[in-house]
C-alpha cells in the first residue's frame, strides 16, 4: 500500500488516426523512459501495440496510491507527450481505474 491508500492501476486503450501509430509508439517509449526516471510512485508503466491493428495501443500502469496516479496527470511530461502529441492523434480513448488484486513480476522462466 502507498501513502495512506490502496494502489491504483490504469488500463487505457488508444485508437489513433490511421498511419500515426509509429509516432504514438515513439512518444510512448519516451513517456515510459521519463516516467521511470521522474516518477518513483509509478510502479509499472507498460505500453503495447496491437498485432492486428498498428494504430491501437493498450497501456497498463500501476501507482502506489490514488494521489500518485493523480500527480502523474499533472507532470510536465504528461502535458507535453500525452496531451500535446498523442491526444490530438486519438480517434478514441477508453480508460479504467482499477485496484490491483494479484500479480507477479518477472517471467517465471529461468534463464
Amino acid at each position: 500500500m502507498g501513502r495512506g491508500g490502496e494502489m491504483r492501476a490504469l488500463l487505457a486503450r488508444y485508437h489513433v488516426e490511421p498511419g500515426s501509430g509509429d509516432v504514438v509508439a515513439a512518444t510512448l517509449r519516451e513517456m515510459a523512459e521519463t516516467v521511470a526516471r521522474d516518477e518513483p510512485a509509478c510502479i509499472t508503466y507498460h505500453a503495447a501495440r496491437s498485432t492486428d491493428d498498428p494504430d491501437v495501443f493498450v497501456l497498463y500502469e500501476e501507482y502506489l496510491d490514488e494521489a500518485a496516479l493523480l500527480a502523474h496527470r499533472e507532470t510536465p511530461h504528461f502535458g507535453t507527450l500525452i496531451e500535446g502529441v498523442i491526444v490530438p492523434l486519438l480517434t478514441s480513448r477508453e480508460r479504467e481505474i482499477l485496484v490491483p488484486v494479484a500479480g507477479t513480476t518477472g517471467s517465471g522462466v529461468e534463464a
